[in-house]
C-alpha cells in the first residue's frame, strides 16, 4: 500500500466517524491488518452517509435503548445471576432490554431470573414447557421483544464477560460497519476436570485452529462465536435455523449474502467448560450433529473437519482389529497416543497436574464430535432412502 493512498484511506475513515483521530494504533496493531482493512472496508459516499446517520442516532451518551440482549438458558443456575449482574452494570446500556429466554430448565434458573426481574424492569423472562435449542430460544426472544431495536447481543449463561460488554460490541459494529461482531473465547475451569477440558479447548487439540478460539487473531472472518448481530440482517435471513448448529450455519448464510463479520480480539469472553465426561461428550455430540447438518445444507468443510470425522471410523477399526487384522489398530492407537502425549506436554507447560488430563478431554471431545457427525450423516441418508422408496 502506498503511503499517500494509505493516508487518504485513513482520512476517509476519520471523516466517516469510524475512527477517533489518533487512535489508529489501538485498532490496527500491524501493517498486515491495515492492508486487510484497506481491501475489505470499501467506503463510498452512500456508505459514509449511512454510517454517519447511525453514529448520529447513537450519541456519546448512549443508553442502549436500541439494544436487545438475549440470554438463552438451559439449567444455568450456577452462572445466571452473575451474568445478568454484569450486563446490568454496563454504563452505556442502561436502557437495553435483557431477555432470559429459557429452553426448559429443570433447576432454579428461571426462579433466579424472575427474582432479579421483580426489581429491574429491564429484565424479562420467557419460559417454556418444551425443550428448546439455543437458536429457537433466541428466535423467540427476537420475535417477542425485537421490535424497534437495532442490535441483538447474544449472551451465553455459562461464561464470564468483560466490563461494558454489550456497549463495546455495539461501538465496534458502528466503527467498522460490521453486520456481526464475534468474540474470541478463553476457557477457564475451576474443578480438576474443568481445568483439563479448558487446557484442551485453549489448545490446537480442542480448537483445530479456529480463529475465535485463539488470541490475537482479530480481523474480518467467515465464522466466530456470536456476540452481536445487526437485527435487520438477522430478520432478513430468517433468524437461526433451530435444527442446525446456530453460529456456523448463520454465518454461512450471512457471508453468502454479503454480510461482514468482525472478530473483536480485544473483547474476550471467558468460557466455563462442562463439569464431567458425560456432559462434555453430549455437548460435542450435539456440535458434531449440528455441523453435519450445516455441511449437508451449505457445504464448507475444511481440512480439520475431514480429520475429525475420520476419528470414529478409526476407533471402530481399532476395536475390530483383534477379530480381523491387528495392524488395523495402529491408526487409532497413534491418535490416542498423540492426544495423551500432547496433554502431558500441556500439563508440564502450564505447571498444572490437572491439565495433564487435557489429552483425555480432547479424546472425549473429538470422538464425540466424530460420532455426532456420522450419526447425522447416516440419519439423513437413511431418511432420504425411506422417502425415495
Amino acid at each position: 500500500m502506498r503511503a499517500t493512498e494509505y493516508r487518504q484511506f485513513k482520512a476517509r475513515l476519520e471523516a466517516a466517524g469510524r475512527l477517533v483521530r489518533g487512535s489508529w494504533k489501538n485498532i490496527r496493531s500491524t501493517e498486515i491488518e491495515e492492508r486487510v482493512a484497506y481491501r475489505n472496508v470499501k467506503l463510498d459516499e452512500n456508505e459514509a452517509e449511512t454510517h454517519e446517520s447511525r453514529t448520529i442516532n447513537r450519541p456519546d451518551k448512549a443508553t442502549g435503548s436500541d439494544v436487545l440482549i438475549v440470554i438463552p438458558t438451559l439449567n444455568e443456575e450456577a452462572q445466571i445471576e452473575s451474568v445478568i449482574t454484569a450486563l446490568r452494570m454496563d454504563r452505556r446500556c442502561t436502557e437495553a432490554l435483557i431477555v432470559v429466554s429459557d429452553g426448559g430448565s429443570s433447576d432454579q434458573t428461571v426462579a433466579i431470573a424472575e427474582r432479579i426481574g421483580f426489581s429491574d424492569p429491564r429484565l424479562r423472562v420467557l419460559t417454556t414447557v418444551e425443550r428448546l435449542s439455543i437458536g429457537a430460544s433466541v428466535n423467540r426472544a427476537v420475535e417477542c421483544f425485537g421490535e424497534g431495536r437495532t442490535w441483538l447481543v447474544r449472551v451465553d449463561a455459562h461464561a464470564g464477560y468483560p466490563t461494558d460488554y454489550a456497549s463495546r460490541l455495539v461501538a465496534k459494529a458502528i466503527e467498522l460497519d460490521a453486520s456481526s461482531v464475534v468474540t474470541p473465547m478463553f476457557t477457564r475451569g475451576y474443578t480438576c476436570f474443568q481445568r483439563a477440558a479448558a487446557a484442551a479447548q485453549n489448545s490446537l487439540l480442542g480448537t483445530g485452529g479456529s480463529a475465535h478460539r485463539l488470541m490475537n487473531r482479530g480481523g474480518w472472518v467467515e465464522h466466530g462465536h456470536h456476540a452481536l448481530l445487526d437485527l435487520s440482517w438477522f430478520r432478513n435471513l430468517g433468524g437461526y435455523q433451530s435444527d442446525i448448529g446456530e453460529d456456523p450455519e448463520f454465518d454461512r448464510r450471512l457471508t453468502q449474502c454479503g454480510g461482514k463479520i468482525w472478530l473483536a480480539d480485544d473483547i474476550v469472553v471467558t468460557y466455563f467448560p462442562r463439569r464431567n465426561t458425560v456432559s462434555l461428550f453430549r455437548q460435542y455430540l450435539r456440535h458434531g450433529r449440528g455441523r453435519a447438518r450445516g455441511f449437508i445444507r451449505h457445504g464448507g468443510r475444511k481440512g480439520r473437519h475431514f480429520i475429525l470425522s475420520s476419528i470414529a471410523p478409526l476407533v471402530m477399526l481399532g476395536f475390530l482389529a483383534p477379530l480381523l487384522y491387528w495392524p488395523l489398530a495402529v491408526p487409532a492407537a497413534a491418535w490416542a497416543f498423540t492426544c495423551l502425549s500432547y496433554g502431558l506436554v500441556l500439563g508440564m507447560r502450564e505447571k498444572d497436574i490437572c491439565a495433564v488430563a487435557s489429552g483425555y478431554a480432547s479424546i472425549v471431545m473429538q470422538i464425540a464430535w466424530s460420532l455426532g457427525h456420522w450419526w447425522e450423516i447416516i440419519s439423513v441418508r437413511a431418511g432420504a432412502s425411506r422417502r425415495s422408496s
